[in-house]
């Protein structure tokens, strides 16, 4: 019986009674105990492509969708090119060698010198690209759901490097931006993961932020587990392929599937 204070027992309540509900309080009491324990974080950010949503299969559709829209066809050659080009561009992003419009047209414009494509408008190709790109989604693990499932209980955030327009964009249609405290984007706060400066802004808007409860989920060991390594938050990469990790880059946390983060959180 609840009053005023929390589980108080009723003293007109006949004596083997109060003994049963002191006894079935305690036991209340201490799994609530036992889940502050067990609950060593309290704010997950959350990478976006790779992660929470399969862009493989979005860059898949925007491609032969842009394409089709300037007479080209996209041959299964050509998407493997671009998904490298595109790789390596945004690594190069991160280590700071080149900005982000120089990525966005610079990998058509190397895809089209490859394939001697020519006549082609690349920045409005690459315009077509991004909107396409923000106008559909695929889910990873049916990540909305466990999203969905940790609302209330942990806090929430994004961390991507994506396009600013087509990172919300499909985020609104996913459902996510409603789950989310925020949508921290590289492309809004000035500089990109895994840079020291992009976490600092990111935590300097989140009020109440503790480094020692935060946990930074990814796939990305140059992005997201470095982002994570610098910014002195603890790490759990998600590697559904079971990938070598290659780089000196120490992780905190290891999953195949996103709802093992659940194990981690203290969560059933």
């Amino acid at each position: 019986m609840k009053s005023g204070k929390m589980y108080a027992i009723d003293a007109k309540m006949p004596a083997r009674r109060q003994v049963f509900w002191r006894y079935v309080v305690m036991e209340k009491m201490i799994k609530m105990i036992r889940g502050y324990q067990m609950n060593k974080y309290h704010t997950i950010l959350w990478d976006v492509d790779g992660t929470l949503l399969d862009f493989k299969k979005s860059q898949e559709h925007a491609l032969h969708a842009a394409f089709g829209q300037f007479g080209l066809v996209l041959t299964p050659q050509m998407l493997v090119r671009y998904d490298e080009i595109n790789d390596g561009f945004w690594k190069r992003l991160e280590r700071g060698e080149v900005d982000k419009q120089t990525l966005l047209t610079g990998r058509f414009l190397q895809l089209f010198a490859e394939f001697a494509i020519q006549g082609v408008a690349v920045n409005m190709l690459q315009e077509t690209y991004q909107k396409e790109l923000g106008s559909v989604y695929f889910y990873l693990d049916d990540s909305y759901a466990l999203c969905q499932s940790l609302s209330g209980r942990f806090r929430q955030f994004i961390v991507t490097n994506g396009v600013a327009a087509t990172q919300r964009g499909k985020l609104r249609l996913a459902g996510f931006d409603a789950i989310m405290e925020e949508l921290f984007i590289s492309e809004e706060i000035g500089s990109v993961k895994p840079e020291r400066q992009f976490f600092d802004a990111c935590f300097a808007k989140i009020k109440g932020f503790a480094r020692e409860g935060t946990l930074i989920v990814g796939d990305s060991l140059t992005s997201d587990m470095k982002g994570g390594a610098n910014a002195g938050i603890d790490t759990c990469w998600y590697n559904p392929n079971g990938v070598k990790n290659d780089t000196d880059t120490a992780i905190t946390y290891e999953i195949r599937h996103l709802w093992d983060i659940k194990k981690i959180l203290g969560e059933r």
